[in-house]
């Protein structure tokens, strides 16, 4: 059965990014991840920026709670859209959630770990840190959700 095509093959049908569609194709749950882990950045970021300089949180609980709004966003959009996920029964799907929420709290460990070094003991600005603690995230999360939670 041939799988329908969602609307990120639509779009790269468009006659000005057709060129690129050779390309898309073979790379498309890379790009995907990329694209999607890009608009999870932002969503930790803001809300991290939010909770942290707008309320006034400690950057270590500020990093929980803007956690918590990316998960939520990068478990839909993962599933969705860039791994596809076969999860067809609800055991299925229990075990895909418990295994994706555990990768996240690991890495999540990972970044706090990293704040708490860099901002609480060295007293780097905040910011910068988690900007660069979640680039190593993403790294992480990709391969997490790759070989384990969305394994084929």
């Amino acid at each position: 059965m041939k799988k329908e095509k969602d609307i990120f093959d639509r779009i790269m049908e468009l006659p000005v990014l057709r060129i690129f569609n050779p390309f898309y194709k073979k790379n498309k749950e890379i790009l995907l991840y990329l694209f999607f882990g890009g608009l999870t950045f932002l969503v930790s970021i803001i809300s991290y920026a939010f909770f942290n300089i707008q309320i006034g949180w400690n950057a270590l609980v500020a990093n929980i709670g803007s956690w918590i709004l990316a998960v939520a966003f990068a478990y839909i959009t993962n599933r969705i859209w860039v791994f596809d996920s076969n999860a067809s029964t609800a055991a299925d799907f229990i075990k895909e959630i418990t295994s994706f929420i555990g990768g996240r709290v690991a890495t999540l460990v990972i970044e706090e770990l990293i704040l708490f070094i860099f901002i609480t003991n060295l007293g780097m600005n905040s910011m910068l840190v988690k900007i660069v603690a979640q680039v190593i995230v993403i790294v992480l999360n990709y391969v997490i959700s790759k070989l384990i939670v969305f394994k084929k």
